[in-house]
């Protein structure tokens, strides 16, 4: 017979997976406690900071947990971090926090998880409660699941892509994407009345080699599985007032041993029509509504993330680029310490320099004064003279 605490137990656990359904969790997490990201504040408990001195320099990096960079996780904690779900509402996270992994039920901490033996846990509640857990992995040795002890709880299946780029979210378009280009080529942008700034777009490292690209969109490498962009070379180009605000935020965090990896900037408007249109409607938070044009059109939107100055290669984040999850929002309570740590830096830095994170894209970064330029829809070419590409004409130029 059970007793009247472990029924207390089973009932808390239930409760909160009723309601964590991916939107309310999300929801939920987007919650932060004296600048942290929910997982680190319910850990350390939250504070009121200090007022700052009128007199003293802002430092860019205050808020961030901890102040310097954290260890990474063990091995055997960093396989199992993920997204793992029981049907389509029963949602649970299992993040990493200073070497241990925690779990959250419905944005809240529930319990954490100590290791027994190979692939084999206890989730411990308090003092008093704990339950046998173990891991499923299929047969090259990847997690797949979690199966609870108790039949309450039963077995939870991994629902994230882990850190395998090939499975992440890719888009089987309705149409060719050759006909997809054809219909957006020959289509119009959306009228605007300005006035707007006179466009002069700056290719980023004809300012500065810190910032490194890899441009997906003129690759195969991206959630169409297909070279979108079809000049003959990968250039990143931006308004000149956010370029420059970018190269000041690149200089920040070059001391810290962090450049500046460049997926996309400006993006001509009809390769936005094109993502629209080829992503199905359940996907349509993560690409940009054409009717309305983005702040990519205009110049003043950039994806990125850090790579580490000693070995040229990417950080780590919670989730990747380009992933259409939950593991994309800037204030999801996954992943790693160290991970987190990374996504917040760069969303400091960037915030320090008139750029704010998407809500939905912890890459994507819009410059302050979007408003003030116009949807463009010039094709990028050559880098041109002096790294500038030549000024588009009062009417939006049409890609030929």
């Amino acid at each position: 017979m059970q007793s009247l605490r472990h029924r207390s137990f089973v009932l808390a656990w239930m409760l909160a997976i009723r309601s964590s359904t991916a939107d309310t969790q999300v929801q939920a997490n987007a919650s932060t406690v004296g600048g942290q990201s929910g997982a680190t504040a319910a850990a350390q408990g939250s504070t009121t900071p200090a007022k700052p001195d009128a007199n003293e320099t802002p430092n860019w990096r205050e808020g961030i947990s901890p102040p310097s960079k954290p260890a990474d996780a063990k091995k055997e904690l960093k396989e199992l971090v993920g997204i793992y779900r029981n049907g389509t509402k029963r949602e649970i996270i299992l993040l990493e926090w200073v070497q241990s992994l925690h779990v959250h039920v419905g944005g809240t901490f529930f319990g954490a998880l100590e290791p027994q033996q190979r692939d084999k846990w206890k989730l411990r509640m308090g003092r008093n409660w704990e339950m046998d857990v173990a891991v499923e992995r299929d047969a090259s040795g990847k997690v797949v699941a979690l199966n609870f002890a108790n039949e309450d709880f039963g077995r939870y299946v991994r629902a994230d892509a882990g850190s395998d780029p090939k499975g992440f979210y890719h888009v089987t378009p309705a149409k060719p994407i050759e006909m997809l280009r054809a219909e957006a080529l020959v289509a119009k942008p959306p009228s605007e009345t300005g006035p707007f700034r006179k466009t002069e777009l700056r290719e980023l490292t004809s300012l500065d080699p810190g910032f490194h690209l890899d441009i997906r969109y003129a690759s195969t490498n991206n959630f169409l599985s297909t070279a979108v962009y079809e000049h003959g070379g990968a250039y990143a180009y931006l308004q000149e007032p956010a370029a420059e605000a970018l190269l000041r935020v690149l200089r920040k965090l070059k001391p810290l041993g962090y450049g500046l990896l460049i997926h996309d900037a400006y993006r001509p408007w009809y390769v936005t029509k094109i993502f629209w249109d080829a992503t199905p409607v359940e996907g349509h938070t993560f690409v940009a509504d054409p009717q309305k044009g983005s702040k990519h059109n205009r110049g003043c939107a950039v994806d990125l993330t850090m790579y580490d100055l000693a070995t040229s290669d990417p950080v780590e984040m919670p989730g990747m680029y380009d992933e259409m999850s939950e593991r994309s929002f800037p204030e999801f309570p996954g992943g790693t310490w160290l991970q987190r740590w990374n996504r917040d830096l760069l969303k400091k830095a960037m915030e320090s320099e008139g750029f704010a994170v998407d809500a939905h894209e912890w890459w994507h970064f819009d410059y302050k004064d979007w408003k003030k330029y116009p949807i463009l829809n010039v094709v990028i070419g050559t880098r041109g003279n002096g790294g500038v590409m030549p000024a588009a004409t009062s009417e939006q130029e049409k890609p030929h």
